[in-house]
């Protein structure tokens, strides 16, 4: 730990943790919650965020409520009448899918005097498994391990997923037909895109099978005859904006990546630091992510951009890892390593990457921090970050300097999380 700033790493955590504070308020659902209807009011939902939402509504209904939230494990909290199951996730199981079933089942037989409230938000897309009938559990899991192992964004790996589901890509709200379905999204993509968070249950879906065919394709994904067969048939494909079941539904984000990252500027400022959010969008490799940023901090400590010198630079959004090694990837890991790398030890530059889901790919870790020692601390222990990086294994590398961010499940999910302090007379 020798010649470590713990000032600025504690100013990283303390944005992380504002950031995570913003995504976990209930006020963005306090401003839409809807007046009680005539008839039932059931609550329905999937995601990291929903044992959470799940208590804002309780503590803000006046009325009784009944439903089922799916959550992964590890994601469960005291609620009332709102019943939280657990399941697997990224890779959906034989829970999912008992869960699924039963929210299918409760909604069926409503009326329009009944109002459902769906609560969605990241993750929702592995636990809201229900496959069409042409395709088993089996299909399912073995396509989602090869996606996400394969480097697709979550748009593509989401476009599949509709196609291959019975209640993801606005299927959910045709199901609830005649009833009106209020739903409260925690968005978790660029751009926040109500069709591809959570694989837009409540949504209209604007892609087409083919295009979810096309996906599997440039992946090298195997695909079976009964999979590409249905994909091949018209009843694959998701309802569209004009359908009839969208006339009743309203779609409201109770918290996106943008006001993660305003929380976190907002830590930045009461610091001293102008806060620079350079967006909450950036997709592309995390590794080359993480090395096109060190180019960027770099050159605002040396004073070649239009950026003050000092400053917190903020971002987010969902890079993506193509796993060649035996390692376990990690998006934030990755980022985070190849950001060390790039910068090659520059002083007075200190950073942390994670996900604000507390979980940064397989394993515990929700992400880690790197400083100017980074690097040297390494070799001193034995440890070669190129071959962590080619390997896809950053986690046990940032485990061994001390360095990994450990927060246990933070009960939301508002995508990956950067910041790094560039501050010339800050001391390693």
């Amino acid at each position: 730990m020798e010649n470590r700033n713990e000032a600025a790493f504690a100013l990283l955590r303390r944005m992380f943790d504002a950031a995570v504070d913003v995504a976990r308020s209930a006020d963005g659902i306090r401003a839409v919650l809807p007046a009680p209807p005539k008839g039932r009011t059931l609550v329905i939902g999937a995601g990291k965020a929903g044992a959470t939402m799940a208590r804002a509504v309780e503590t803000m209904w006046p009325g009784p409520l009944s439903g089922v939230v799916v959550v992964p494990d590890g994601y469960s909290d005291e609620t009332g009448t709102i019943e939280i199951v657990e399941a697997s996730h990224p890779v959906p199981d034989r829970r999912g899918l008992a869960a699924s079933e039963r929210i299918l089942a409760a909604v069926e037989g409503l009326t329009a005097d009944d109002m459902v409230l769906c609560l969605i938000s990241g993750g929702g897309s592995s636990l809201l498994v229900a496959p069409a009938a042409a395709i088993g559990l089996d299909d399912k899991q073995r396509i989602t391990s090869d996606l996400l192992r394969s480097g697709a964004t979550i748009h593509e790996m989401n476009c599949v997923r509709k196609h291959l589901s019975r209640i993801k890509g606005g299927r959910l709200a045709v199901a609830c037909q005649p009833a009106r379905v209020v739903s409260f999204i925690v968005s978790d993509v660029a751009g926040d895109d109500l069709s591809t968070i959570a694989s837009g249950p409540t949504a209209p879906d604007p892609s087409t099978s083919g295009e979810a065919l096309a996906i599997l394709e440039r992946y090298d994904v195997a695909v079976d005859g009964a999979v590409r067969r249905w994909l091949q048939a018209a009843e694959s494909e998701t309802p569209k904006a004009d359908h009839p079941a969208f006339h009743d539904v309203a779609n409201h984000l109770v918290a996106t990546p943008s006001l993660a990252l305003l929380g976190a500027a907002d830590v930045a400022e009461a610091a001293g630091y102008p806060a620079v959010v350079l967006g909450d969008v950036i997709e592309s490799e995390a590794r080359e992510a993480g090395r096109v940023l060190a180019g960027i901090a770099c050159a605002v400590r040396a004073g070649t951009s239009s950026l003050p010198r000092r400053c917190v630079l903020l971002s987010g959004g969902e890079t993506t890892v193509t796993v060649t090694g035996k390692g376990r990837g990690g998006r934030n890991r990755e980022f985070i390593l190849g950001l060390a790398l790039g910068l090659a030890g520059a002083d007075g530059i200190h950073a942390l990457a994670a996900d604000t889901d507390g979980k940064d790919g397989a394993g515990d870790i929700a992400g880690a921090i790197v400083g100017p020692d980074t690097l040297r601390r390494a070799r001193e222990l034995g440890l070669d970050p190129h071959l962590a990086l080619k390997d896809n294994d950053a986690g046990p590398f940032f485990d061994a300097l001390g360095d990994a961010l450990h927060t246990g499940p933070t009960f939301t999910n508002v995508n990956d999380f950067r910041a790094i302090i560039v501050d010339p007379g800050l001391a390693s």
